[in-house]
């Protein structure tokens, strides 16, 4: 990890010195942040200054919750806030219930849910806490900030780094069949064929989790993009659809072409996130087309296999444009009719500043880039994450869809479980997204349909 900036260092050294004040039982007014709880002497005082608050926050189960939890821990010590952490299910399942507690009014005090489209979907202004006012959303890249926002309101502080779709593979595999990191799809589908000669599974579907199906259509948007830069416009203005744009249709047809060859493993509908992540750390299987938060949970359940873990994006038809798609960071919202907004406030602050972040970064590796400035990625990033590098230099990147247009089928999932089964054609699964798309578009109200 890159070393503290000089201002970073002084501030902690001011904040030890008051906290070695407070320490040594002195009745002056010490600073919030530096309140020892536990303390004898001052117990009383900190008990005044920060009174004892507990904040619920829910999370989907496939969160890894290491790095915000040792930032709570943080929180409890300097500001009396205890975090009672509530794991729910993630993708459809997870989705209605957040809807369901929103409408209800049964929501926790804070929340994790996606950035852009999906979150937006929520009708935010009437649920969320605006946070437009406070100082440290200053720090905001401007297109996370936009992923979070309605408006001039801002309702989300982002809870990890940005991640890339595109596919995990085994380099301990690759090196051992001698193969190479492929630059277009038919080279890819080659080194398909050469793992399954070898007698590994060259793909993972885990469809038992069905959110994971998603994601070689989306991390194609790169593709899309590069070749038909006003998609996403015209998809939002209902003037483009996925079943009459052959390169948005690619997407549909490669989860196709995947079924066809045989380069899944068996048992797709049997096999969920946790064991395909598994099969891949163990070299059962060589690629996992999945987003590189998944990192995190590598790193967590397989230590000694995270380094074999390598990462590209999922190429198209040219090898001189072979890019990647990346998605904003998972976000963190506030429940805007909690009884406890001030001590919700002092938690994000806290998440977001210089402090929070350097015990978040010492437990958690990135996924990929940042989106708060002036944090780097450091040196000690995981190699799949190290991978991105030669995308991001050369600028072949782009973000995923449902970052530029408001709109994503909530049936998503399913349909491309159903292409990826070979239970649909690629053409039938693009016209019931599109017929998705638009049951959404007029719910939202948007203009054109």
């Amino acid at each position: 990890m890159k070393k503290m900036k000089m201002s970073l260092l002084i501030g902690l050294m001011l904040l030890l010195a008051v906290f070695l004040v407070a320490c040594g039982g002195d009745d002056s007014e010490s600073s919030e942040g530096s309140t020892d709880t536990n303390g004898e002497d001052n117990g009383e005082t900190a008990s005044e200054e920060n009174p004892e608050t507990t904040l619920t926050f829910l999370v989907d189960n496939q969160t890894v919750t290491d790095g915000i939890e040792a930032v709570a821990e943080d929180i409890k010590e300097k500001h009396n806030i205890t975090t009672e952490i509530e794991l729910r299910p993630g993708g459809t399942e997870g989705d209605n219930i957040v809807k369901t507690r929103l409408a209800t009014g049964e929501m926790t005090d804070i929340m994790w849910y996606n950035s852009g489209s999906l979150f937006k979907a929520l009708n935010p202004e009437e649920y969320f806490l605006d946070i437009s006012g406070e100082s440290f959303v200053e720090k905001y890249d401007d297109a996370y900030k936009e992923t979070v926002s309605v408006g001039d309101a801002v309702y989300g502080v982002p809870g990890e780094a940005s991640s890339a779709g595109g596919w995990l593979y085994n380099k301990k595999v690759y090196e051992e069949l001698g193969l190479e990191v492929p630059n277009t799809w038919d080279e890819l589908m080659a080194n398909n064929e050469a793992i399954k000669e070898a007698g590994k599974v060259p793909v993972i579907a885990s469809y038992k989790d069905t959110w994971t199906s998603q994601l070689v259509l989306l991390a194609d948007y790169y593709n899309v993009h590069s070749e038909d830069p006003d998609f996403a416009e015209q998809f939002t203005n209902n003037e483009a659809k996925f079943a009459s744009t052959p390169i948005a249709l690619r997407g549909f047809e490669k989860l196709q072409a995947l079924q066809e060859a045989g380069h899944y493993n068996g048992e797709e509908s049997a096999t969920g996130y946790e064991d395909a992540l598994e099969m891949l750390a163990s070299g059962e299987a060589a690629h996992y087309p999945m987003l590189t938060f998944a990192l995190a949970a590598i790193a967590d359940t397989y230590p000694d296999n995270i380094e074999d873990i390598g990462f590209f994006g999922q190429p198209g038809a040219e090898a001189d444009d072979h890019g990647v798609t990346l998605w904003m960071p998972g976000s963190i919202y506030a429940n805007k009719d909690s009884e406890n907004v001030e001590a919700i406030k002092t938690w994000l602050e806290y998440f977001v500043s210089d402090e929070g972040l350097e015990t978040y970064m010492a437990e958690m590796k990135a996924n990929g880039p940042y989106v708060l400035e002036g944090v780097e990625l450091p040196d000690d990033a995981y190699p799949a994450v190290k991978d991105m590098a030669s995308y991001l230099e050369a600028g072949k990147v782009g973000p995923a869809l449902e970052f530029l247009s408001p709109l994503k089928g909530p049936t998503l999932e399913q349909i491309t479980v159903e292409v990826g089964l070979g239970m649909v054609t690629p053409e039938e699964g693009a016209e019931k997204y599109d017929r998705d798309v638009e049951r959404q578009a007029q719910q939202l109200d948007l203009e054109g349909w």
